[in-house]
């Protein structure tokens, strides 16, 4: 059932993304030791492995500048919407329009389809141990850039332009961040849709570092791997930990996404308020 998004019920809504926010404590003691097992891969892993995720990462960094092989399609989160409102004919520039409460079902719905399927990744490669592990780690940043694509397409902004690839880097690298990282990171993304063309170049350029964000993506839950690293046991690690990933890139993704719709409503409000203002005076 739809709200009717009043401004007081947005910003309701906002009040709760606010105290998301204020939870957000960093990394936990063991997340900081996360380097730990990569160290151990970085001795034992051959060459060939090294080269694959190596090119992995090359791949995910060129996603910036051109979206490339991990630019989402959009057909799934159309046909969401499509189940969801009971129309034909939605194209991504009117899903904007969607009430608030229709793109957090959708974006939610995409979130626990993506958690399904990194689970059984998870469990598949974590028959090998630490070998198919350096298979699993792209696989992730793979399917957590195309899912922080969707929740974007839910809440009615394109990845296809080249900002919103870059918010949603952003988003990556604040799952991955400690505390003073992700305060940084929530003060970049609250000026990002009011950003002056200077600002937004000085984001670019700070995301042409992306590999740093990758690496530290990928060392953030490498103590969670290090379980995965034991054959057959990694089966029951791999699809749990991978689920837990994916929640957290969910999470984030969905709060800030949410947060950027939800201050575009309000100002949206705010237009529409002043011009009745005006067209009241002038009617006076």
């Amino acid at each position: 059932m739809n709200h009717q998004e009043t401004k007081q019920y947005l910003l309701q809504e906002l009040e709760v993304v606010t105290k998301w926010e204020n939870e957000q404590k960093g990394l936990w003691f063991w997340e900081k030791i996360g380097k730990v097992p990569f160290m151990i891969l970085d001795r034992v892993t051959p060459k060939m492995v090294h080269k694959k995720l190596g090119q992995a990462l090359d791949d995910i960094g060129s996603f910036i500048q051109k979206g490339g092989s991990y630019l989402t399609s959009e057909n799934e989160v159309l046909k969401r919407v499509k189940k969801y409102t009971g129309s034909d004919g939605i194209e991504i520039n009117s899903l904007r329009e969607l009430p608030l409460s229709a793109m957090d079902e959708i974006s939610e719905a995409i979130v626990q389809t993506r958690k399904k399927v990194a689970m059984t990744q998870g469990a598949t490669t974590g028959i090998g141990g630490f070998l198919t592990l350096s298979i699993d780690i792209p696989f992730i940043l793979g399917i957590s850039l195309k899912t922080l694509q969707e929740i974007a397409l839910s809440y009615g902004y394109d990845p296809n332009e080249q900002r919103e690839r870059i918010f949603i880097i952003k988003c990556l690298q604040f799952v991955s961040s400690d505390i003073v990282g992700k305060q940084t990171i929530l003060q970049e993304l609250s000026e990002f849709n009011n950003s002056s063309p200077e600002k937004k170049d000085q984001t670019l350029s700070q995301l042409q570092g992306w590999r740093e964000v990758m690496v530290s993506f990928r060392d953030n839950f490498g103590w969670k791997k290090l379980f995965q690293m034991i054959p057959i046991a990694g089966i029951l690690f791999g699809s749990f930990i991978n689920k837990s990933m994916m929640h957290d890139i969910g999470e984030a993704g969905r709060m800030l996404y949410r947060k950027r719709r939800i201050l575009e409503k309000l100002e949206e409000k705010e237009v529409t308020q002043h011009k009745e203002d005006g067209i009241d005076s002038t009617s006076n």
